[in-house]
């Protein structure tokens, strides 16, 4: 079985599901669907852990020190990079917007 990566989570990732969970909860009004997309959330992430490096890769205009990778959650794609044994997590955003400028 192949040893799982160590997961850190980025203070802007934190921000970025703070205010989806934020907007889910208040803005439409459904306690039970943000916290079921923070379970679905965290599963994609642990399961990633296993192999993050063996996933599809985020293809930037921008020169980049690390390669981003993507994982898919409902309507939204968290991005992280893998640097030793950690998958740093840094951002989760709406499948729709401009990553670019975001990431």
């Amino acid at each position: 079985m192949k040893k799982k990566y160590k997961i850190k989570y980025l203070p802007l990732f934190h921000k970025d599901l703070d205010n989806i969970t934020d907007y889910i909860k208040n803005k439409l009004k459904n306690e039970i669907a943000a916290n079921n997309f923070v379970n679905k959330l965290e599963k994609g992430i642990n399961q990633r852990a296993i192999s993050p490096n063996s996933h599809e890769k985020y293809i930037s205009n921008r020169k980049r020190k690390n390669i981003y990778f993507r994982i898919y959650v409902e309507n939204y794609i968290v991005f992280y990079t893998v640097k030793d044994n950690t998958m740093e997590i840094r951002r989760i955003l709406y499948s729709k917007r401009n990553f670019d400028k975001l990431i």
